[in-house]
């Protein structure tokens, strides 16, 4: 399947600060990958710059168009913090994303409700802190996106919801679709990589095949400790 997101030369600066450092890379359709990295190596920034949130020097096109109007309509963003209006229910959570996303598919979203237990009569505010994260993660993925960018996606649920969201939300997602997804528990996830990006400091350190790392007998949670010891 030919390249879904293109980036070159991707450079973002705080000030003095450089967040991403002339990233260049492409990314193929249909696949589950990995961003990889410590506290502050730049993978919230690089999330966002392709979801048209930061201005950037540089060139990000998502399915042939540039960052934009457009590239909107093909991204869906999961943040690490929850931005939901607290005072909602959940279902006012849902109708709001229909309201917004003419991709929205409220049929997915009950679905994937209903098998994580939730009501659609809950209000936000009522809800664990884990359980908020599940709603944003199912509005997230109830979206036809050619691009999921899900940050942090199973920090703050225990680990019984971690691999139930992973086999029952994240494995299935429209055919062609993209998902990254940045965490530290790469354990959690490791059996649905097909490929891995390491990122620290600003520079992407390797981009490589997650089947192929099982191959050779090792897990990409210990190639990470093996590449992060060094920093």
């Amino acid at each position: 399947m030919g390249n879904i997101i293109e980036v070159k030369n991707l450079t973002k600066k705080y000030g003095k600060f450089t967040a991403l450092d002339n990233v260049n890379i492409s990314v193929s359709g249909g696949k589950i990958i990995g961003l990889l990295g410590p506290n502050g190596s730049g993978k919230t920034t690089f999330f966002k710059c392709l979801s048209g949130l930061l201005t950037y020097d540089g060139e990000i096109y998502i399915g042939g168009h540039p960052v934009g109007v457009e590239t909107k309509k093909l991204v869906s963003f999961l943040p690490e913090r929850t931005y939901l209006d607290l005072s909602m229910r959940v279902e006012e959570v849902f109708s709001f994303f229909a309201e917004f996303y003419e991709d929205f598919d409220m049929e997915r979203a009950y679905y994937l409700l209903s098998i994580l237990g939730v009501s659609k009569d809950a209000k936000m505010k009522t809800l664990s802190k884990g359980t908020k994260e599940k709603v944003q993660l199912i509005a997230v993925m109830a979206r036809r996106a050619l691009v999921y960018l899900l940050d942090e996606p199973i920090g703050g649920v225990d680990p019984a919801a971690r691999e139930f969201i992973i086999k029952t939300i994240l494995t299935r997602v429209n055919e062609g679709a993209t998902i990254i997804i940045s965490t530290h528990l790469i354990r959690d996830i490791e059996e649905i990589l097909d490929e891995y990006i390491f990122i620290n400091g600003s520079k992407f350190l390797s981009y490589g095949n997650a089947r192929e790392i099982h191959s050779q007998g090792k897990t990409v949670d210990e190639l990470f400790r093996e590449v992060f010891r060094c920093f």
